[in-house]
């Protein structure tokens, strides 16, 4: 019985880690596309003067805006997501930004699932379809673009969309000032991997 237990428990550790090793071999399967799709197509549209004014009037108006300020549109805009009364999210979805790009995600062919711009705080500045947050600033799409600096590209982790059943990634990266070079954002793009 014993033998049994030992056998059973080690055929259990090879199944978790073959799915660990089998989950980051998929992940990293996708990153050499992502990152020419960034080289070819998003670096070519990402310093558009759309993107670059809206992030800067809007980090005019965030500078003075304290972290328990931030939670609190945060909250804000998570409870607005599910009600029928989007102050905060119509006042971005309506935002010129956003028009851009819903135009780009349209134009896509499915590449793009969603497209949001964050200003130097990890606030949303616009997006193409509603995000259920407004503060991007605790997690890793903004730390390791914006937080990282000029030229940070990092690619998420490969998950599959439990409504549509296909595999996504996120792909986000510092966005700078052309006429500087200093960061002043950052954006997130959804990718379709079976469009890709």
């Amino acid at each position: 019985m014993r033998a049994i237990k030992i056998v059973i428990g080690m055929a259990m550790t090879l199944i978790v880690s073959l799915s660990i090793v089998s989950s980051s071999v998929f992940a990293h399967e996708f990153e050499a596309p992502m990152q020419e799709l960034f080289k070819v197509k998003v670096s070519a549209w990402l310093h558009d003067a759309v993107i670059v004014n809206a992030i800067k009037m809007q980090n005019k108006k965030s500078s003075p805006l304290s972290e328990e300020q931030i939670i609190v549109l945060d909250k804000q805009w998570r409870a607005e997501v599910d009600s029928t009364k989007k102050p905060l999210i119509n006042a971005t979805l309506s935002n010129e930004l956003s028009f851009f790009l819903k135009n780009i995600q349209e134009k896509s062919d499915g590449v793009y699932t969603e497209i949001f711009v964050m200003d130097n705080k990890g606030l949303n500045v616009g997006q193409s379809s509603v995000t259920s947050d407004y503060w991007q600033g605790d997690e890793a799409k903004w730390k390791k673009t914006f937080l990282v600096g000029k030229g940070s590209v990092h690619i998420g982790k490969v998950k599959q969309d439990e409504s549509t059943q296909e595999f996504q990634s996120q792909l986000s990266a510092t966005i700078s000032d052309p006429a500087s070079g200093v960061p002043i954002g950052a954006i997130t793009i959804g990718i379709g991997l079976d469009n890709l």
